[in-house]
């Protein structure tokens, strides 16, 4: 379906009744794939169903780790951004339901040392453009502030445990979180 200057997915079924254990996981294996429409049919069906299904998705956090996994693990730079983007709303999504009580970032802490490794490895990755001017900012594409700002996220919302895990696989991350 082409929205005027955006294109989105054309759903044939209300999202809330689709089985969230069956579809979302296999979302989010698409992730790692390059390649339109592939890319953004994965893409966009993950964000659909994260603002459509909140209340759905705790239950399936365990389902969702291995593709997350393996799309970090491409290591491709551009796949990593999309990655970091859907954790960072994959996070988010409960807390912005009413009510919500933002228990996906606790559920996604027991899971830390298979998502994050890469993201060590990367996170110094910043776009040195001395005097210039990044153009590109609001696109949020440079990998190593991507990084940094989901760490902060997991961090947020991750309950008490979270920056130690953070740590413990991240050594140079600073805790945003005043305690």
């Amino acid at each position: 379906d082409h929205g005027g200057v955006a294109n989105r997915l054309a759903w044939k079924v209300e999202i809330q009744k689709l089985d969230f254990h069956h579809y979302l996981p296999i979302f989010f294996d698409g992730l790692r794939e390059q390649e339109l429409p592939y890319s953004f049919v994965a893409e966009q069906g993950v964000m659909d169903m994260l603002e459509a299904g909140a209340h759905k998705v705790l239950p399936v956090i365990p389902q969702l780790i291995i593709p997350i996994k393996t799309a970090l693990n491409t290591r491709e730079k551009g796949v990593i951004v999309k990655v970091l983007k859907i954790l960072q709303a994959l996070v988010n999504c409960d807390v912005a339901v009413s009510g919500g009580a933002g228990l996906i970032g606790q559920a996604l802490v027991p899971y830390y040392r298979q998502i994050l490794p890469v993201l060590n490895i990367f996170i110094n990755k910043n776009d040195n453009l001395g005097d210039g001017f990044d153009y590109g900012q609001r696109k949020r594409v440079n990998l190593g502030e991507l990084i940094i700002q989901t760490l902060e996220q997991l961090e947020v919302h991750g309950g008490e445990d979270a920056f130690i895990n953070i740590k413990y696989l991240v050594p140079t991350y600073q805790s945003v979180v005043i305690y």
